[in-house]
């Protein structure tokens, strides 16, 4: 089985995704083909340049490239997990296989903020202004090259609510695990 995740800056994809790998799946990010290409292009990992380049590396390989690339590195009989899934042409490369999940985690705008302040990420928004400046360029676009998370949201097969606790949101997550082996099975 794969399971991707999309969801706006800050909402807890972080929490899914660890949550998954103590289930036993093996992680794999889109954005870490762009990371690899800003290192080859002597750029920091920011926010701002990992935009930039999902943005030239869609526009050099086609929409879907990044997942493209992901599939083609996945274990076999293993469960994996993509993040940073952002663009609808990567969930329509994702869906050839039958066994892709896509997750939407959201939060509301005041928590995913408060959680961005606390973690201190290099490339974070250093004010609430700037934090919805640079949600605003991720979430639509005309550009197929660029990230699309309206779009991209709109085809998650479930979304997963992480405004509360710890432990509402690995109750929710557990029930979907238990849904999706009942009809993936176990991985082989």
């Amino acid at each position: 089985m794969i399971v991707g995740l999309t969801g706006r800056n800050a909402s807890g994809k972080g929490t899914v995704a660890d949550w998954l790998v103590q289930q036993g799946f093996v992680y794999f990010s889109l954005s870490d083909a762009i990371r690899t290409w800003l290192a080859e292009q002597g750029l920091d990992a920011r926010r701002d340049h990992l935009i930039y380049g999902g943005r030239t590396l869609r526009e050099q390989g086609g929409a879907g490239v990044l997942a493209q690339r992901t599939l083609a590195v996945l274990p076999g009989g293993r469960d994996c997990l993509i993040d940073s899934v952002r663009n609808p042409a990567e969930v329509e490369v994702l869906r050839q296989r039958a066994d892709f999940v896509l997750i939407e985690v959201t939060a509301s705008e005041a928590v995913r903020y408060e959680r961005l302040r606390a973690r201190g990420r290099a490339g974070d928004a250093q004010s609430f202004a700037e934090f919805q400046r640079q949600e605003q360029a991720e979430l639509t676009s005309t550009e197929p090259a660029a990230q699309q998370l309206h779009t991209t949201a709109a085809l998650a097969d479930v979304q997963v609510s992480n405004d509360g606790d710890l432990n509402a949101l690995h109750a929710q997550l557990s029930q979907l695990l238990t849904q999706w082996r009942e009809r993936f099975g176990p991985a082989s």
